[in-house]
């Protein structure tokens, strides 16, 4: 899989920020992740699709190995079409949306949260935008 983008957060994640990955699923192949990251090597937060089973996976990597995974059943992504992911995440749990659905909650099992500094997505789909950002105030409701 290819990196196609990944950030350094100074001072570590924090909450009131997420992050936005948009683009195209090409083929229904499991060839997307998201890894939000230790300087240490472990994984506080990995997201993957699995097109196989229509599922997305939630787990954590720490200490040389991987936690039990957190498995939803609440697909936003189909092959050939355009999908957007959105994670953010409190003091205590990452949330995972996809428009009009909460996909995901997830333990932050990693303490302090500032220690995971990096994130990086790897994909083989076309990615049209990746972003980290301070959450906004919202006039809206988005139905999440």
């Amino acid at each position: 899989m290819a990196v196609q983008s990944k950030a350094f957060c100074a001072g570590g994640l924090a909450p009131g920020w997420k992050l936005l990955v948009q683009g195209h699923a090409d083929s229904g192949e499991d060839r997307f992740e998201t890894n939000f990251l230790l300087e240490t090597g472990d994984i506080a937060f990995h997201i993957k699709p699995r097109f196989s089973s229509a599922t997305v996976v939630g787990n954590a990597f720490q200490y040389g190995r991987w936690g039990p995974e957190q498995v939803s059943s609440i697909f936003p992504l189909a092959p050939g079409e355009p999908f957007e992911i959105e994670v953010s995440w409190d003091a205590e749990h990452f949330h995972v949306y996809a428009p009009e659905h909460k996909v995901l909650q997830f333990p932050c099992r990693q303490r302090p949260l500032g220690a995971t500094t990096r994130v990086r997505v790897l994909s083989d789909h076309c990615l049209a935008q990746v972003e980290l950002a301070k959450r906004g105030l919202s006039w809206g409701d988005r139905g999440y």
